[in-house]
């Protein structure tokens, strides 16, 4: 059996996850990492996308996470996300209505438009949408 490490994903607003986990898999500013049990320490920023890990009973689990920051000791993930969700509270409309409105401010090229921001909300919109299962 594989040893376990605490993963706990905390934002702002509550608490996230707090359980042992086998692996965590995160995607991290300089990519994707995994942790396991005995991992060096490191400290790392973290970019928008997935975060999954193996639960104790080796049940693979997905989060999306907004960004924020990773601090991984060799018996402990800690994720400060700047928002986290897991896949069974994404809610599915909203996302793909998010998902319409960025493509509609995509698709218009105003002057004014904050290119930035609007695929900023596009991807976050796919990204939720992705981990929630569907397509």
């Amino acid at each position: 059996m594989a040893e376990k490490l605490f993963l706990e994903v905390v934002t702002p607003q509550k608490a996230v996850v707090s359980e042992e986990a086998e692996i965590v898999v995160a995607p991290g500013s300089e990519g994707e990492f995994g942790a396991l049990k005995g991992h060096t320490t490191f400290l790392t920023s973290l970019n928008m996308g997935t975060l999954r890990y193996k639960d104790a009973n080796g049940k693979e689990r997905l989060l999306f996470i907004n960004g924020g920051f990773a601090e991984v000791l060799p018996n402990k993930v800690t994720i400060l996300a700047e928002s986290a969700e897991r896949r069974q509270d994404i809610d599915v409309n909203r996302a793909q209505e998010a998902k319409g409105r960025a493509e509609q401010r995509l698709g218009t090229k105003a002057a004014n438009l904050d290119l930035v921001r609007a695929e900023a909300a596009l991807r976050r919109a796919i990204d939720r949408i992705r981990v929630a299962g569907m397509k």
